[in-house]
């Protein structure tokens, strides 16, 4: 059992949608990123995902209605939910979600998916 402390994670990498594992418990991963700008339109067919905002703003966009989440403020988006994040400016997030989860979903692989997520 060691404690972690999120504003030293965070400082060990600067590249935006690339998360980083830094937790794990019952089958799911704690990580944590960095959003700025847009990201793909995509979905999880089998999991449920939780973005909480540690630093910064950020804009879930939905098909029909965004949700703007400020700091200390989490969202879940239920699996099957057609999302996509968009940070004008750079946010740090923490997300709680299945080991399993390809951060791109349904999308095909792209410069932007992570099959594996380096620890912290």
């Amino acid at each position: 059992m060691q404690k972690v402390n999120l504003e030293e994670k965070l400082s060990l990498f600067s590249d935006h949608w690339n998360p980083r594992i830094v937790g794990e418990l019952n089958g799911q991963h704690v990580k944590v990123a960095k959003l700025k700008g847009e990201f793909v339109w995509h979905h999880h067919d089998h999991e449920d995902e939780l973005f909480l905002v540690v630093k910064g703003q950020f804009i879930m966009e939905f098909r029909d209605k965004n949700v703007e989440l400020h700091e200390g403020e989490f969202l879940i988006v239920p699996r099957g939910v057609e999302h996509r994040p968009v940070a004008p400016e750079e946010v740090s997030i923490i997300l709680f979600e299945p080991a399993s989860t390809v951060n791109t979903g349904n999308q095909q692989e792209s410069e932007l998916t992570r099959q594996t997520l380096e620890r912290l």
